[in-house]
């Protein structure tokens, strides 16, 4: 008779070793006497632990296995099958047969029983119905072990060497003295349960307290009776081997359904982790969508409002209001655009990446309806800064023009004091003939007068209708006064006329007449109309927007004072006139009457005026070298704006086309394109102060009510347009290099197959814009191997050069229409007509990687729901994080099958709603 343990040795051979070979085992000895009595306990509680599920149990080992009814009672237990019918007879041979039926079925699984024979059970052999009970342990528990392809005995030290890895004081190399001190046993508890256990209060020194609390809770609270003593192992200097890994198998099998648990929750909580970050991203996109659009929405109205005001002051205000919206007010909703579009490429790249569909903002909220309003927005700004200019431009013109009128009104109504009652007086029926020759020159001279005025009250009237036609809001006014000057010219018209048939009436009557007064009064009239116009000229306001302008005044200026010369000498001939009459009266004891009967103008008035031109002149010339000054500090200005402006301006062209040749060429990974663009991002921020400068140089340029520069072809709204557009660029790039390693890094691609791709797509976009029309885009695909008929293609993704020659033979060079359509469907969800190379990667990684899916979602609520088709609120409490699992309550519908119970959830339909294939 052979010992059991060599017919384990040779069965290890055969089919798979459940046992290394023992070199400290004696088989033709007795077994220890301490290993015997750990097999004796041990073995008995684990069939036990067996048999109870049938409602018996065992005392004694090797007396209660004798007739075999109870030892096939147990093989039907372990095994869930039936066994043949037993004997129910007391004699020795049906004892024997029923033994060896069990003995039978244990061989029929695969074991080999050498040495093993029914009569040594039925007599009761200690050492045989060990060996055979450790034989049914070895197949039934331990067999089917299986960790990172070791099984058994391995798998099972592999699996506890994994569990206890983390833990202090804890080196499970065997199975003997790896467990003497008891810390192993309550690590895998700690590790599975870790309420059950504090094991940072166990201690090393203190072996029967760890083993005994080990064996405690696990017969508490995991239902493993306990199987072993601690005084008997900790006595022992080796404890056996066999014992021990039959309680560990225990562990093992309680456990291991708890991990399956674990592992489909955590998918689970990945799945639903994703899709709440999702959902809170898309929440975050419409808020700030929302709030964006509402700001424009308010703003435009603003900027439509063409209402003039009536003074210059309150329109700088709104100018000074305008610039304070530039400065202030736009330039966060600039970067809250740029923000929101990164964020919806970002949101995009994560629900392809997760395989969700894509988000759909709700109507209204798109980027491209963002863009739009953006557009109008801008178009807004300009019209209302274009209305601005005008309004200020037009006020001072206004002013400039009411200034004017007042100025001649008030010069005229001088002059027309007193007329009417001149021209209505009765002098003439009382007057000698030589006082009425005076009275008719003296009107003569006053026609001329009169005629010489007809022009200043046409000019009067002119700048009254402009002043109308610009809408000047004083109009009335002026109205009211022009008015009254004009009828009381054509009063003075009429009267004129009527005085003069009186005095011609007369006239025959009347022959003397001094001719040097009428000569005085003749040459001194349009003398002194000449010196009212010269000092009216001299004090005439003047607005200028160039030096041309204002040296063109500073000429004007000079011939006049050109002239003064010649005036003065006319001067002088009319006072030499009076000084002639004075000269003949005194001559001739003429007795004057004191004054020239045929003019008002005395000598005195012609040289107080004509000192009065003198002074006039000269504050003219200070005027017009103040102006001359401000239109060369004018003129610095538009030269500095230009200066700046032609060197801001071809930079940020030069670095639009630089960010295109970055994003086109392929220098480097991924990781270094990233940082040579964010590099590139700070040295176009680093740059903001020349912007900030030339900003400054433009508010110099407006407050100084510039309008035009003919040194620069650039504006500063062409150039804050430029600017924002391409730090909205830099932006985009970031972010489009940012989602690709986004991709790559969740996907598993390659950084030579990225290389591939972009070559590919850079090859086909012909026009460097940076998506491929739809023609190009199938052109591409055809270029990297891609075909729905092609199985390998299918597979692999990227085909060899001989299937790629294969394929386009078989193809004609082109995809399927159908399935051509499916693809655009997928990377041009919004049917724009171009795929972006964000789109392409995306849609490339998809058909070479693997993702979760709904069937696996489903599988593993299946696990959490004990195999039944529907799951309730409690187990997804139990088996979820308490936040997830309310999320997932929240959301499932009940349940509608036959095989449902109150408050059962439908997780298959709620699964297949987290991918888009159905309504939540």
């Amino acid at each position: 008779m052979v010992d059991y343990h060599a017919a384990n040795s040779a069965s290890s051979s055969g089919q798979q070793s459940y046992m290394e070979p023992e070199s400290d085992w004696d088989r033709d000895l007795l077994l220890d006497p301490a290993w015997e009595k750990q097999q004796r306990k041990t073995f008995t509680a684990w069939c036990n632990s067996h048999l109870r599920k049938a409602g018996t149990q065992i005392e004694n080992i090797e007396e209660d296995f004798r007739d075999g009814l109870k030892l096939m009672l147990l093989l039907e237990v372990i095994s869930g099958e039936r066994l043949p019918k037993p004997e129910r007879g007391k004699m020795r041979v049906h004892k024997i047969n029923n033994v060896n039926k069990a003995l039978d079925f244990i061989a029929s699984k695969g074991v080999k029983l050498v040495s093993i024979g029914a009569e040594e059970i039925v007599d009761g052999n200690v050492k045989m119905t060990l060996g055979m009970i450790w034989t049914i342990i070895l197949r039934f528990a331990i067999q089917d072990i299986s960790v990172e392809e070791t099984s058994a005995k391995e798998g099972l030290l592999l699996w506890c060497q994994r569990k206890t890895a983390p833990y202090k004081n804890v080196n499970v190399q065997n199975f003997h003295i790896s467990w003497k001190d008891g810390l192993a046993f309550n690590a895998l508890i700690h590790r599975h349960r870790p309420e059950l256990i504090d094991y940072d209060k166990l201690r090393k020194d203190d072996p029967v307290t760890n083993l005994n609390n080990a064996f405690e809770v696990a017969e508490k609270y995991l239902d493993i009776p306990k199987m072993l003593d601690a005084e008997d192992i900790v006595g022992t200097l080796r404890p056996d081997e066999k014992a021990i890994m039959t309680y560990v198998s225990c562990f093992y099998h309680a456990f291991s359904g708890a991990q399956k648990a674990e592992t489909a929750a955590n998918r689970i909580c990945k799945v639903l982790a994703v899709n709440q970050e999702n959902e809170h991203l898309m929440e975050d996109y419409e808020k700030l969508a929302s709030d964006l659009l509402e700001w424009i929405r308010r703003t435009i109205p603003w900027l439509e409002n063409r209402a003039p005001e009536k003074t210059m002051a309150e329109m700088q205000q709104k100018l000074e209001d305008f610039r304070d919206y530039r400065r202030v007010h736009k330039p966060p909703k600039v970067q809250e655009k740029c923000q929101l579009e990164i964020n919806f490429n970002t949101l995009q790249t994560k629900l392809r990446l997760s395989n969700r569909p894509a988000f759909m903002p709700s109507e209204g909220r798109m980027v491209s309806d963002i863009n739009g309003a953006w557009h109008t927005l801008e178009g807004a700004e300009k019209g209302y800064e274009e209305w601005l200019l005008y309004e200020i431009r037009r006020l001072e013109r206004l002013d400039h023009l009411a200034e004017k009128f007042r100025q001649k009104a008030a010069i005229h109504e001088s002059w027309t004091d007193g007329k009417e009652a001149m021209l209505t007086q009765k002098d003439y029926e009382t007057a000698s003939l030589s006082e009425i020759k005076a009275l008719l020159k003296k009107h003569e001279a006053f026609e001329s007068d009169l005629a010489a005025h007809q022009d200043r009250v046409e000019q009067i009237a002119a700048i009254a209708q402009e002043l109308n036609e610009l809408d000047y809001y004083d109009s009335p006014s002026v109205n009211a006064r022009c008015q009254k000057i004009c009828e009381q010219w054509d009063s003075l018209g009429s009267l004129t006329q009527n005085r003069r048939e009186s005095l011609e009436r007369t006239e025959k009557q009347l022959e003397s007449i001094d001719e040097l007064y009428l000569e005085y009064a003749k040459r001194a009239a349009p003398f002194n109309n000449w010196m009212e116009g010269a000092m009216e000229d001299l004090q005439d306001m003047f607005i200028v927007h160039n030096i041309e302008e204002i040296q063109g005044l500073i000429t004007a200026h000079e011939q006049f004072k050109a002239t003064l010369p010649e005036a003065n000498k006319e001067r002088e001939a009319i006072q030499a006139i009076q000084a002639e009459v004075q000269k003949i009266a005194q001559y001739n004891g003429i007795k004057l009457a004191g004054t020239n009967p045929y003019t008002t103008i005395t000598p005195s008035s012609i040289d107080s005026k004509w000192d009065k031109v003198q002074q006039l002149v000269p504050q003219r010339d200070q005027a017009l070298q103040e102006e001359l000054g401000r239109q060369q500090s004018n003129d610095h200005l538009r030269r500095q704006f230009a200066n700046q402006a032609n060197v801001v301006g071809p930079w940020i062209q030069n670095k639009m086309e630089e960010i295109g040749r970055i994003s086109i060429e392929m220098n480097g990974t991924l990781e270094d394109q990233l940082t040579h663009l964010r590099q590139y991002e700070q040295s176009i921020i680093d740059y903001k102060p020349n912007i900030d400068q030339l900003e400054g140089n433009h508010q110099l340029i407006q407050e100084a009510l510039i309008f035009d520069n003919k040194y620069t072809a650039y504006t500063m709204e062409h150039l804050r347009v430029g600017w924002e557009q391409l730090l909205t660029t830099i932006a985009r790039t970031i972010n489009e290099i940012e989602n690709q390693i986004l991709t790559r890094d969740a996907k598993g691609i390659s950084q030579e197959q990225l290389h591939e791709y972009r070559a590919s797509f850079n090859h086909f976009d012909k026009d460097h814009s940076g998506a491929l029309m739809a023609e190009e885009f199938k052109a591409c695909l055809i270029s990297l191997g891609y075909d729905v008929e092609n199985d390998k293609q299918k597979r692999t993704g990227i085909m060899d050069s001989d299937d790629f020659r294969a394929l386009l033979i078989s193809t004609g060079n082109s995809l399927g229409d159908a399935e051509f359509a499916r693809i655009m469907g997928i990377v041009d969800p919004n049917n724009s007509g171009a795929v972006t190379f964000q789109a392409f990667i995306d849609f490339m990684s998809r058909e070479t990687t693997d993702t979760d899916t709904a069937d696996q979602v489903i599988a593993s609520f299946k696990i959490l729901a004990g195999d039944k088709n529907y799951i309730t609120a409690e187990e997804l409490r139990r088996e979820l994080p308490p936040d997830q699992a309310e999320y997932c309550i929240s959301r499932m519908a009940p349940y509608a099958g036959p095989d449902g119970v109150p408050g059962a959830l439908d997780y298959m339909s709620f699964s297949t709603a987290l991918y888009g294939e159905s309504d939540l």
